[in-house]
Order: C-alpha cells, then structure tokens, then sequence
C-alpha cells in the first residue's frame, strides 16, 4: 500500500535521507523546506506554519498516513525555540484530523541527544507551559549572555519536545485516534550544520568532547533516517511515547543504567 508522508527540513541532512529512503520503499513523500520543496514555509513563523499544514493536507488529498517532524535549527537565541518546539507542536496539531483519517497514521520527531546536555529548565517549563512571549524572552535573554548560554536554546527546544511527546502519546487526541507519536535523537551526525566543526581535528575532538560516540563513531544523515523509516511503517503498531537515541552510545555512558522510575 502507497503510504503518503510529508517530511520536513527535507532538502539537506536527515529531511532529505528519510525522504528518500521513504520514497526507494514506494512511499510518496511531501517534502517541506524553507526555499525548496513540494511545499515551501518559515516554520518559524505561525502564520506559515497553518498556511504549509493547509497545502500539506491539500496535496495529500486529506488524509495523512505519516509526518516526519525534523525541520530544526541550532541558533543561540529564541528562533531555536520557534522552529524546534512551537512551530513542530502547531504543525503536528494542525495535522491531526488528515492524520486521524488514515488507517496507520505516524508521526515522529527528530530531536537530540542534546535533551542529556545542560538546559534550562525555566526556559524548558515556560516551551511546555505554552508560554510563546515568555519563552522568546527567556531565550533571546539568554542568547546575550554568550554561546555556551545561548546554546540552552537549542538544548531546551528539544528537552522540551521530547517530553512534549511523552505527554501527548497516551491521550485520546493520539492513541485514542490511532496515531502513534515517537521522536528520534540523534547524536552526532554529518549534516551541513556540523560540516565545518567537523572539518578540523580540533572540531572532532571538541564534539567527542562533549558527546562521546564510542559506537561506530559519527553518523550520516541516513543512519537517522532509517529510524524514521521504521517508526513510519504500519507495521510498527504498538510503539508510541518513545523517544529513540540513535546517538553512538552517548545516552548509555551520560545516563548509564539506572534510568526506570518505580511506580507505586
């Protein structure tokens, strides 16, 4: 059976290895992207967010099997928050009812395993309190203060909607409706945001660093998209909530093996 599945930030990076292993499957995909795509849109800014979900759902003749979420920045100010946690939560919203309408609807996000690193967990409540004014300011204040600050940005966007998922999964919007809801986080990967820090032996050593890889090293595009591909397929029908570190590793040596919460 064609599925139809739109994929965002899909003209570079993993956007555009998850199309394509989506499309050697025979898929059919709708890529999104800010200057080019099936469908073209700042997901940053709300008003473009709606106007791309309407042509997503138009071009998909109104029902949706799949979205792949992975359209995302790493700025040091509050365009990591518009784009990686608001404008990701309001496309998925808006897509509900054509994806409530397929048989197998999915959905899933690419994050990162930069959800381990430091954050900032004011700015993580006020993304997942819904708080837009408060956020922005929060994370453009932060931005002044200098990168290693401004960098809680990007941490706390995905912080944010990695949990955002965790909240979302079980709820009748979701599960009650059939849609399963995952994220992917990757670690490193070679992609055009890490070409240059990749580049130089000092840039190597400065990601290893801070994220450590010990497992077949640094990933390309389409180690991540395979795990979008199989969290797309009908046959993965039980698997919701979750959120998948395909990060070489990293999560195991930062959090170790204690990591499940009793429940009473």
């Amino acid at each position: 059976m064609v599925r139809t599945i739109a994929v965002t930030g899909s003209a570079s990076g993993i956007g555009k290895a998850t199309a394509e292993i989506l499309e050697e499957r025979g898929d059919t995909v709708i890529r999104i992207d800010l200057t080019e795509g099936d469908i073209t849109g700042d997901l940053g800014n709300p008003e473009e967010v709606s106007r791309v979900a309407q042509e997503i759902v138009k071009k998909s003749g109104g029902t949706l099997d799949g979205l792949v979420a992975n359209a995302g920045v790493t700025a040091g100010n509050s365009l990591s928050l518009k784009i990686n946690y608001f404008g990701t939560v309001q496309l998925i919203e808006e897509l509900v009812p054509a994806l409530a309408k397929s048989d197998n609807p999915r959905v899933s996000i690419t994050t990162s395993a930069a959800t381990l690193q430091g954050n900032d967990p004011e700015l993580v409540d006020l993304l997942l309190n819904n708080d837009v004014e408060g956020a922005i300011e929060r994370g453009d204040y932060l931005g002044t203060l200098g990168p290693q600050a401004g960098y809680a940005n990007y941490s706390s966007s995905k912080r944010a909607i990695s949990r955002w998922v965790r909240r979302v999964a079980s709820t009748d919007k979701y599960a009650g409706q059939g849609i399963g809801i995952n994220a992917v986080g990757p670690g490193q990967v070679r992609t055009g945001m890490t070409k240059e820090l990749f580049a130089s032996e000092e840039g190597r050593k400065q990601a290893a660093d801070a994220m450590p890889t010990p497992y077949n090293g640094i990933a390309d595009p389409e180690h991540i998209g395979v795990v979008h591909a199989f969290l797309q397929d009908p046959r993965n029908a039980r698997m919701t909530g979750q959120v998948f570190f395909v990060d070489g590793g990293y999560d195991a040596l930062r959090r170790g093996d204690d990591i499940f919460t009793s429940v009473e």
